[in-house]
């Protein structure tokens, strides 16, 4: 996987390991062996690495994670080239990253295209780069910006590497032949500078402020991960003489390693990958459907919601035409959209020359009529079935023939609105998450009829517009918020039993979600909600008040109910769960008068408050939702367990590092899972949601430690064939 040859006295080592070079055991052993035979012929004055095909070395090759290593190693290797007598170049284009990243650095020189980046991104699978990137990076960029972006994870452009010594010069044009006349330049003894580990650290006399500062940033950006906090030690003891630092980097890296949360941002990353890989059937899945191109969009609704997704097709360059019946809404809409570009620019993300461009494409206009000759269709209106069964026999007689028509709803059944036209296999769910031009997760719900290619169609178009979309069938609240409503339940009714807002809030924060659930509620705007219960009890034949205990024999919370007609809707208007020092502010205080709401509405129905533990809190939390997710399987909403934990992890800020509900349940253990769901069935029967699932009752009790590639009854998946 390396292949050896000769130019004009210069030994080349191309990498050739499609389709990124990962440095798997051959790699490595090529590497070796050429750097070896390169020494030993006279004829030979230098040796160039380079990378065959799109890239440098991008990495370790992670399937060799949790393996026996099979030597050499990637420390053997680099000190190697290191010890080497003959000038080592790395040629690098592409993506330089992690192991690939260490071997130029072990290497005496480092050119490369304008194109190419540079990084270690091992913080964002729990480790560190522990071939001595944390040690050799300071000796060349200062131990300020090897901290930066060792914790970040971030990529380089090789602009700003060369700026900060980690390249030495950059080039245009044929790689291998500006490599060649670079190497030809060199003196033949090596300077003494030239092998890093004989160059101390930059920075030392600021180390510890240096330190500090970013160990704050950390904690506060990344907060709950270890990683971060190793890599930052490891770079520190770049200051001690290498053999001693590079022993502390080997121990740091050892401990992370064997850690739970490496071996759960591990599970992330192929789990985000396996996402995209959809499965319905034999017949419809993502090896045997393609794509149809997608030129030109409409979007339907100028609130919030539609003009962020409007932000997300405009930002990839796609064309939008963006319909509102109501002029002053349409107005406002362009507006926020106009609002959301600008912030780019504020934030450095884009420039006015883009935003222009963008505004370019964006067609405002009141007509439905106007979309009759789109490629695809977003509908994001408000969560009335009614009116989007309206909306959706309209656009079947105006759209041409060959149209997809896609619907942001949160819960509505698919079926039932592609039942409104004559092409139901052109209609497919695409709900976007809140604010949609920021989250990164695209639920994609299919329905009977749905075809493969309009499955393929907006799976593809997820990608384009950079988010992380994943596949589930119909059904009420799809996946996402059908287990979220297990959730919320729960969280309502902790409040009434002896919890309260902030104390729910500051256990599920210290759990690892980034905001707790009433912050979130408060956010989003209670009226959401409750419009929301109001429609599902109208289309159901009830009525919710708040004085409701019980609906359909299933135990009932008015409390948010109860704020909502208090006029407290959450942040808009200053007063939610929390108080806010005014209108539209984000920050959270304790609000006495909540709690005053909260122990009257208790008074009054009857319920005896109590104190709660932070584990019946976490666990009544996720176990109910988690139980739901095994449902999801059951019932083949959900075709793997991997995809439900993406839906959390991008939706709803699950910690990364603890993989995803259904993973988390499988470090408990499905066992202790399965009692303890048992146990709160037995305690509140009137909550149907904790019978336990009949998927998880097997599981559990089949006496074995099931993995999680055995899970998913109604389309297995196992892991080779994602």
């Amino acid at each position: 996987m390396v292949d050896y040859r000769i130019v004009k006295s210069i030994a080349v080592l191309e990498v050739n390991n499609p389709p990124v070079n990962a440095l798997s055991y051959n790699v490595r052993k090529g590497l070796q062996d050429g750097v070896e035979r390169a020494n030993k012929d006279k004829e030979v004055k230098s040796i160039i690495i380079i990378g065959k095909g799109r890239t440098f070395p991008s990495g370790a090759d992670i399937t060799e994670f949790n393996k026996p290593m099979k030597g050499p190693n990637l420390v053997e290797v680099g000190l190697l080239i290191e010890s080497s007598r003959k000038p080592v170049i790395s040629a690098i284009h592409g993506t330089c990253l992690g192991g690939g990243l260490e071997v130029a650095l072990f290497s005496h020189y480092r050119i490369a295209l304008e194109s190419a980046k540079v990084g270690f991104p091992e913080v964002a699978i729990g480790l560190l780069p522990g071939a001595h990137g944390t040690q050799r990076l300071p000796r060349v960029a200062g131990m300020a910006f090897a901290m930066e972006i060792i914790t970040s994870g971030r990529h380089v452009s090789a602009r700003e590497a060369l700026q900060h010594r980690i390249l030495d010069k950059l080039v245009k044009g044929n790689l291998l032949s500006e490599s060649l006349d670079f190497a030809a330049s060199l003196p033949s003894s090596i300077p003494h500078h030239r092998r890093l580990r004989n160059v101390p650290a930059k920075g030392g006399e600021n180390a510890d402020k240096i330190f500090e500062v970013a160990l704050n940033k950390v904690k506060q950006k990344q907060s709950g991960f270890i990683a971060p906090i190793n890599c930052l030690k490891s770079v520190k003891a770049a200051l001690l003489p290498y053999e001693e630092g590079t022993k502390i980097e080997r121990e740091l890296f050892s401990e992370l390693m064997t850690s739970g949360q490496a071996k759960a941002q591990q599970y992330v990353f192929f789990a985000e990958r396996a996402a995209t890989r959809w499965y319905v059937s034999n017949e419809k899945n993502h090896k045997n459907c393609s794509a149809v191109p997608v030129k030109t969009t409409g979007v339907i609704g100028a609130g919030t919601m539609g003009s962020g997704i409007v932000v997300t097709l405009l930002r990839v360059g796609l064309p939008v035409i963006l319909v509102e019946q109501d002029s002053q809404n349409l107005e406002r809409g362009v507006n926020i959209i106009k609002g959301i570009l600008q912030g780019s620019v504020n934030l450095k993300r884009m420039t006015s020359q883009q935003i222009n461009k963008c505004l370019q494409q964006l067609t405002p206009t009141q007509s439905l009529d106007s979309l009759h000759n789109v490629d695809l269709v977003i509908e994001a209106v408000f969560e009335n079935l009614k009116l989007k069964e309206e909306i959706f026999g309209k656009l079947d007689q105006i759209c041409k023939q060959q149209a997809i028509l896609c619907s942001n709803t949160s819960t509505l059944d698919i079926d039932k609105i592609a039942n409104a036209t004559k092409r139901p296999d052109k209609v497919i769910g695409t709900h976007f998450f809140a604010p949609a031009f920021i989250m990164p997760l695209l639920e994609n719900v299919y329905g009977a009829k749905t075809s493969g290619e309009t499955i393929a169609t907006v799976m593809n178009l997820g990608k384009t517009i950079r988010k992380i979309p994943v596949l589930v069938k119909t059904c009420h609240g799809f996946v996402a918020n059908r287990m979220l409503a297990r959730y919320q339940t729960e969280a309502s009714f902790l409040l009434e039993e002896g919890c309260l807002p902030h104390e729910y809030d500051q256990v599920m924060e210290q759990f690892g979600f980034p905001m707790g659930i009433f912050k979130v509620g408060d956010l989003s705007g209670l009226d959401i909600g409750y419009r929301i219960r109001q429609e599902s009890a109208k289309a159901n034949g009830y009525k919710v008040t708040v004085d409701t205990r019980y609906i359909q024999g299933e135990r009932f919370s008015s409390l948010s109910d109860k704020l909502y007609e208090l006029g407290r809707l959450g942040q808009k208007t200053g007063k939610g769960f929390y108080k806010y020092d005014r209108p539209g502010a984000k920050e959270a205080f304790v609000d006495p008068d909540v709690t005053d709401i909260i122990l009257k509405h208790c008074k009054d129905t009857g319920i005896i408050r109590r104190k709660i533990s932070t584990q019946e809190i976490v666990e009544r939390s996720m176990y109910s939702a988690i139980n739901e997710g095994f449902r999801c399987l059951e019932d083949g909403v959900a075709s793997k367990p991997e995809d439900i934990d993406v839906i959390w992890l991008h939706g709803f800020g699950f910690p990364r590092y603890r993989g995803g509900p259904m993973y988390y349940a499988s470090t408990i253990g499905l066992a202790e899972v399965y009692d303890r769901i048992c146990y709160y069935h037995k305690t509140f029967p009137e909550s149907s949601y904790w019978v336990p699932s009949d998927l998880l009752r097997k599981l559990a009790t089949s006496g074995r430690n099931v993995p999680m590639n055995e899970w998913s009854m109604a389309a297995p998946v196992n892991k080779s064939r994602l």
